[in-house]
């Protein structure tokens, strides 16, 4: 298996590193001659999802990769990928990917001084660790939407056809049972 990694911006590197610590082989893709490589999966990091936006457009990616997605390229949003995978982002009119039924808020738990650890309850893994950065939380939910875990009872973590997002950040923990979720989702296709 082979797993792309967005690395535009953001938390790309810890990705690859947890890939790479599970002996999953990565990709890092910054630019569409990247796409060129054969794929199973795809992570879209935390960081800027604006900038992130901006650079996939910029960078010619955007296209591509939302044609991926949309033929069922597994894809895993973390924090700001969340972001992009969201078709609707509370008080913005403008979205990016837009691929997944949910309504997403920026910045849920506060900006930089807000961003906290905790341990939570995912559905399919149990107890893990939680690192929060300026988090988003999923507002609104379609009816196929299954949420797979919650803090302070805002909704962190969800699933959607091929589609996983965490608003928390597994890749800077030790622990990748999340990982190893996504990519038992992307076996099973």
């Amino acid at each position: 298996m082979t797993v792309g990694v967005l690395a535009l911006q953001g938390g790309f590197a810890e990705h690859v590193h947890a890939l790479n610590k599970l002996g999953v082989s990565s990709i890092e893709i910054r630019r569409p001659k990247d796409l060129k490589s054969p794929m199973d999966a795809l992570i879209l990091p935390g960081g800027e999802s604006t900038v992130m936006g901006r650079l996939l457009r910029e960078l010619d990616l955007y296209r591509p990769l939302l044609d991926l997605i949309r033929q069922g390229m597994p894809v895993w949003g973390t924090c700001a990928g969340m972001i992009l995978l969201a078709n609707e982002v509370e008080g913005e009119k403008d979205t990016h990917f837009a691929v997944m039924p949910i309504s997403v808020r920026r910045n849920a738990f506060g900006r930089q001084l807000g961003s906290f650890s905790c341990s939570g309850l995912f559905t399919g893994i149990g107890d893990l660790p939680m690192t929060f950065i300026r988090a988003p939380i999923i507002q609104k939910v379609n009816k196929n939407v299954q949420i797979l875990a919650t803090h302070d009872n805002f909704r962190v973590a969800a699933r959607y056809d091929t589609m996983l997002v965490t608003a928390f950040h597994p890749e800077l923990t030790n622990d990748t049972r999340v990982l190893q979720y996504f990519l038992g989702m992307a076996n099973a296709l």
